[in-house]
């Protein structure tokens, strides 16, 4: 009775989150360092990793793990492992069709990734998608194309060092202080800033002018725009220490028309079916080359 045939896996190759073309993902580093990687005294490092009948060594392994660095070696070991899978794959995909004899050396590209980029753009077909595509896309995600929300904001900051605990809580119940006067005499806030701010703005009577996310202190963005228009009842904290803030205007994002977000929409959704496509390419491929060891890496990562 013959051996059941192992679950083919899914061997991901970056191209959403990635700023590489996936030749260079494939390819990254193969040459780099050669000379470099674990050794032990007059023998071959051992090999637990196999591609057909390729042979990938713990020190192949390791000299690639520089380049995926994790929280835990473990973790850098299987994505390292991966890269390899893929790599070799690709290689002796090439090898069998014999695309090497089909590139020429120079212009800049080492033939072995000229080899790879022709085989992709030979077996994986580059579908874009229609224009239906993307108006179905936008209608399904109106919340990810609107302009960005933004409010107008004055603040008076108390400053105290992040480390220094007796300075944080006096500008604490200093800022505490000022917004119950200001509760009772609001129009005092341009001569508090002046008297009592550490931040340049003070000159401007605490003005920081429209603000949209993202362009202030993380901590210090997170919470001015959960406010409410008006002065705002508690201090807000942040590392540089703690506001006194006022909130003068709040705009939310207008929605954008398709024809502003079509050409983004067109690029993403072509980059997700070309994942899909890839993905079901590597799949193909193992089929006809066995892998075998990628399991046993990829659980101690676990």
């Amino acid at each position: 009775m013959g051996e059941s045939k192992p679950r083919l896996r899914e061997l991901p190759i970056t191209v959403i989150d990635s700023g590489k073309s996936v030749t260079e993902e494939a390819h990254a580093h193969h040459h780099d360092h050669a000379d470099q990687g674990p050794r032990t005294l007059g023998q071959a490092a051992p090999a637990w990793l196999f591609v057909g009948e390729t042979a990938i060594s713990e020190a192949d392994v390791a000299r690639e793990m520089q380049f995926h660095r994790a929280m835990t070696p473990e973790k850098s070991r299987a994505d390292a492992a991966r890269a390899l899978v893929v790599r070799e794959l690709l290689r002796l995909e090439v090898a069998r069709l014999g695309l090497q004899e089909q590139v020429q050396e120079g212009g800049g590209e080492a033939v072995e990734e000229a080899s790879i980029r022709l085989l992709l753009e030979r077996e994986v077909e580059n579908r874009l998608p229609s224009e239906d595509d993307c108006r179905r896309y936008y209608a399904q995600n109106p919340e990810r194309f609107r302009a960005p929300d933004r409010i107008r904001v004055r603040h008076i900051l108390l400053g105290a060092p992040a480390d220094d605990v007796n300075g944080r809580f006096n500008a604490r119940e200093q800022a505490e202080k000022l917004i119950a006067e200001l509760k009772a005499q609001p129009h005092l806030f341009t001569d508090f800033a002046l008297r009592h701010s550490d931040c340049p703005s003070k000159d401007e009577g605490g003005e920081l002018g429209w603000l949209e996310r993202g362009q202030a202190t993380p901590e210090f963005d997170r919470q001015v725009f959960r406010l409410r228009h008006g002065l705002a009842a508690f201090p807000v904290e942040s590392r540089w220490g703690y506001h006194v803030v006022c909130v003068d205007a709040i705009e939310s994002g207008e929605e954008l028309a398709f024809d502003q977000v079509h050409q983004r929409i067109s690029d993403y959704l072509e980059l997700q079916v070309r994942q899909r496509e890839l993905q079901q390419y590597l799949q193909g491929l193992q089929e006809r080359y066995e892998v075998r060891g990628l399991d046993a890496i990829e659980a101690g990562a676990t």
